[in-house]
Order: C-alpha cells, then sequence, then structure tokens
C-alpha cells in the first residue's frame, strides 16, 4: 500500500500516514524444500483485515464484473466479465498463482484522474480470477490497464507461481492518457528479492524476453516527460518514475536491506549508507543470492523482523519505552521545538492488518501445492495459520462479514490478536514471552503436521482431497482462535493492574492453602528506566 509520498529532504518529512507494505521473494532453488515463497504484509492504519474468498464460475456473454477500489472500497465501474474464472483464496488462486503488491507512488503527475478504470487492487483480483501462470498474469494485468486505464499511483507487484516470480513495476502515464508504463523482470530461481514501497527495477535487458518484459513506451514516455535522457540501455526505471528520497531510503529500502543483511551470501554492510538514507547513490541490486537455502520459516520469521542485530536496531534509544518495545507510535515524522525527527519503519510493524507467507510447490497437485500462511495482525504478535488454495470458503475467524472496523468480535481473528497484541505492546517485555510460547507452539504444530495432512489429502481423489483440506484448515484457524480467546483472558488476569500472579513451572497460579491468591509480585520499573528516571529527576525521590 501507499507509502510516504513528497518526502524530498530530513527537513520537509510529510505527516501523511504511511500505509506502507512488504514483499519478499525466495526463488524456488533458493528455497530449502523448493517451494517458491513470496511474503505480503498488508499494513493500513485502522484497516480490517479480512481473508478475501472468490469462488470459481462460468460467466454469460455480456455479463459485467463490479469494480472496487482495494482501500476506500468505493465503486469504480464495470468491465465485462471472462468466461471462466478461477477460485481465489486470500491473494492465491487456485492454480497457485500469486500476486503481491507494494505502493511506492511516485511522479503524482502521473496518476490518471480521468480515465483510469482499474485501481491495483482490482488488477490483482481480476487477474487473479483469470490466469494460471506469472507470465500470463503479466499479460493479463497490462492488457487489463491498457484497454480501461490505471488508476493507481506506482506500484510493485510480486507475481509467482510454483516455477518462476517476477517483479513488475508500474506506473500510469498522466490524467486522460489511459494506459500504463511498466518493466517486469523475473528473479533468478536461485535468488532472493524483495519491494518495500520503493520501485527497485532500474537498468534492465533490453533483449531478453525470457527474463524480461516491458512497455513498448516506457523509455519514450519518460523523455518525453524530461525524467531521462540517454542511451537506451542506460535507461533506469526506478529513477526515471521514483527517484529515491529520504523517506524511499530510510522508510522503504531499508527493509529490504534488513532481508538481504541476513540472507545475503554477499556483505550487506556497503549498502547500510544507502538504506540509511544518506547516499542515494548506492542503490542496492535487485536481488541476490543467500548464503544457505531458505525454509519456510525463515521467510516468517524475516516478516517479524525489527532491524535486530544492525545499526537501525530498535532497542537502543529512549523511544522504545520502559516496557522495550520495539515498536514506535505514529506518524513516522514528528516535530520538537521546531526541528523534524523519525521513527524507523522496520518489516513487522503494529498497523499491519494481515499478512501472507505465500508457499507454491511445483512436485505437488496446485490444489494441495498452494498453501497460504495468514494471520490477522502483526506477523511478530500472531500466529500464521495453513490457508489451502483448494479451499471453498474462508474459515470464519478470517471471513469478510464475521466483524468489521466498528464492531468488536471474539470469533474475529482481527479483533481478538489485535486485543491481545496492544495488551501486549505497552508491556512488551514482561508480556511477550507469554505470547510468543504460544505462538510458537502453535506454528511449530502446523509445521509437523503438514507432511502427514498432505500425504493424506495425495491418496484421496481431488474432490475428496479440497473437502478434507478446507477442513483441515477451519478446525486449525478455529483451535488458533480458542487459544487466543484464552491467551487474552490470561493475560489480563495473570499481568492485572502492572503485577504479576505467580505461577508454578506449568502456569497454574498458586494459591494459599485457603484457596485464595498467594502475594502478587511488583515487578516495576525495568533496572534500566529507573536510572533513566534518576537521571532526570535526580534526588527528588531519592529516601533519606
Amino acid at each position: 500500500m501507499k507509502r510516504f509520498l513528497s518526502v524530498l529532504a530530513l527537513s520537509a518529512l510529510s505527516v501523511m500516514p504511511s500505509l506502507a507494505c512488504t514483499n519478499l521473494i525466495v526463488g524456488r532453488k533458493a528455497s530449502a524444500d523448493g517451494s517458491v515463497i513470496v511474503t505480503y504484509s498488508c499494513d493500513d492504519y485502522g484497516a480490517y483485515g479480512f481473508l478475501n474468498y472468490l469462488p470459481a464460475g462460468h460467466h454469460a456473454k455480456g455479463e459485467m464484473r463490479a469494480l472496487y477500489h482495494y482501500e476506500s472500497n468505493n465503486y469504480l465501474g464495470e468491465i465485462p466479465e471472462a468466461e471462466e474464472t478461477y477460485a481465489v483464496t486470500g491473494l492465491m488462486n487456485e492454480h497457485q498463482l500469486t500476486i503481491h503488491e507494494t505502493t511506492w507512488g511516485g511522479r503524482e503527475e502521473l496518476t490518471d484522474t480521468v480515465t483510469g478504470l482499474i485501481d491495483y487492487g482490482s488488477l490483482m483480483y481480476v487477474t487473479l480470477q483469470r490466469a494460471r501462470t506469472a507470465r500470463e498474469a503479466i499479460g493479463v494485468m497490462t492488457k487489463l490497464v491498457e484497454d480501461y486505464g490505471y488508476a493507481s499511483e506506482g506500484e510493485s507487484f510480486t507475481i509467482a507461481d510454483p516455477n518462476e516470480v517476477w517483479i513488475m513495476d508500474m506506473i500510469g502515464k498522466g490524467p486522460g492518457r489511459k494506459g500504463a508504463v511498466w518493466v517486469a523482470v523475473r528473479i533468478p530461481d536461485d535468488c532472493i528479492s524483495g519491494h518495500a514501497n520503493q520501485s527497485r527495477i532500474r537498468q534492465f535487458p533490453l533483449h531478453d524476453k525470457d527474463n524480461c518484459l516491458y512497455s513498448s513506451d516506457v523509455i519514450s514516455l519518460a523523455r518525453e516527460k524530461g525524467y531521462f535522457q540517454g542511451a537506451d540501455e542506460d535507461f533506469s526505471f526506478s529513477d526515471a518514475y521514483a527517484p529515491a528520497d529520504f523517506g524511499a531510503m530510510r522508510y522503504c529500502e531499508a527493509r529490504i536491506w534488513s532481508f538481504f543483511n541476513r540472507w545475503a551470501e554477499d556483505d550487506m554492510m556497503p549498502y547500510l549508507s544507502y538504506a540509511k538514507g544518506e547516499d542515494a547513490g548506492m542503490s542496492m541490486p535487485l536481488y541476490v543470492k543467500p548464503r544457505r537455502p531458505l525454509k519456510l520459516e525463515d521467510i516468517r520469521d524475516m516478516m517479524r523482523d525489527h532491524y535486530e542485530d544492525t545499526p537501525l536496531a530498535l532497542d537502543h534509544d529512549p523511544g522504545m519505552g520502559p516496557w522495550e518495545m520495539p515498536y514506535r507510535p505514529t506518524p513516522l515524522s514528528y516535530e520538537v521545538d521546531g526541528r523534524r525527527y523519525f521513527n524507523e519503519r522496520p518489516i513487522s510493524t503494529q498497523q499491519t492488518a494481515n499478512v501472507y507467507v505465500s508457499q507454491m510447490r511445483s512436485w505437488l497437485p496446485d490444489y494441495i501445492g498452494g498453501v497460504v500462511w495468514f494471520g490477522n495482525d502483526d506477523t511478530n504478535m500472531v500466529p500464521l495459520t495453513p490457508v489451502y488454495c483448494c479451499m471453498d470458503r474462508a474459515p470464519e475467524c478470517y471471513a469478510l462479514g464475521t466483524a468489521d472496523c466498528f464492531h468488536f468480535s471474539t470469533r474475529s481473528a482481527y479483533w481478538v490478536q489485535n486485543w491481545v497484541s496492544n495488551m501486549v505492546y505497552m508491556r512488551y517485555n514482561v508480556l511477550f514471552p507469554e505470547l510468543q510460547r504460544v505462538r510458537d507452539r502453535l506454528e511449530a504444530d502446523y509445521i509437523s503436521l503438514q507432511a502427514d495432512t498432505e500425504q493424506k489429502a495425495k491418496e484421496m481423489s481431488e474432490q475428496e482431497a479440497r473437502r478434507f483440506l478446507s477442513a483441515y484448515c477451519h478446525r486449525t484457524s478455529q483451535a488458533m482462535m480458542d487459544e487466543w480467546n484464552q491467551l487474552a483472558q490470561l493475560l489480563i488476569v495473570k499481568y492485572n493492574d502492572m503485577t504479576v500472579k505467580r505461577t508454578d513451572e506449568d502456569g497454574r497460579f498458586l494459591k494459599t492453602p485457603g484457596g485464595n491468591q498467594v502475594p502478587v509480585q511488583r515487578p516495576g520499573y525495568p533496572l534500566n528506566y529507573r536510572r533513566k528516571i534518576i537521571q532526570e529527576v535526580g534526588t527528588r525521590y531519592q529516601i533519606k
């Protein structure tokens, strides 16, 4: 989604809300088991997260498909429906085709506010209903915006199937000029990549159709607009249509730097000045080789990153508060005594509405091979449950209509998981270990059950396997909800009023012989924060 726009310099940081997302990418030869893995955190302040489900269908000639804006849900218009549409679960269809996104904005004057009909969200869903492979999806997406106009700002799309992954950067041509300019680059199978609200495609091969596709006017429009002068082979899409400013580097590219820094076989520290927003000339490569093949758990846990063990870590300053929280309240920038300052923006962030870790496997039938590991809040604060692409409907706790952004429900994963998270954030170092134990235990169970569950599905007919896997996902998600509701109740009971009720090694509350609670623990502030108080107030609270 949208990132900070119009950030020209640190002294001119905007106070616009940042609706920023992260996509991480692992090619099939860069993963430990041959899976293609791509992630998506849908980060949008206050948005109600849910798992969309669109059933397959056959449609009569003349039938129309209504379009609604991905963020506002405002009606955009209609386009002719395809004769056949595929089922879509989340952002993966029944053929394991997956499309994720991040918004980078770019040149504001190129947004088509006149003829554009299809926004980036509609573009993803319509394509998932009409395409089977990543290459086919690129053709569908570009034809749709050519025919009906592109109504969004600059966007990066991750387009993946069980065999390959592409990144496509796209931006409109301006008001009244239907269509878009775009370039799509295939990520090598043995590499990792990602994007996080900044266009990352710079120079690209002009004569390699196996690995690069682009619109015929992608360079000529940049020349016409005065964004580029020079030889075609020197053209950089990112530099022309989304030149990197401080916000693009520090808030956006830094997240990809952190991914590369943890997993690339090459040293990424030379690019730290770029990630810190200091040197735009030190831009990172689009993709790198990992130092070892990544497991599903590795990429899942990367979505929980707060720049740990890097110079950008959030645990070295008073911003973490007394409870050592690796989060910062929004907005990203703020003013103190006439000077502008900023907060770091890591991958893991409190405004995540939902998160996808999408796993596609070529050696399995599509109805077994495609699985979305899904959560309804900040990845760090929730367990990701498996949702297979053969689902017949969304699980109740994730489904549209179970609740909404104005109404709480204990049946809604979004609300129950946010309920727990918002208790934990404010006393992070005390309560997070409690959450982490439940989260990790559940995820370990899901991973351990995956092989056996899928083996059983392979021994069934396709129809039986689809029903079996759907039922498994519904049971798993509901069991998670039961655990998370219990966790919410435990947190308020055990940690009420900033105290801690004592428990034994098995987690049972300690009681007096008469059945009352034993005296509670009163841990107070951590020692480091007590020292800060004394440094600030001197002897004011000293007992003499």
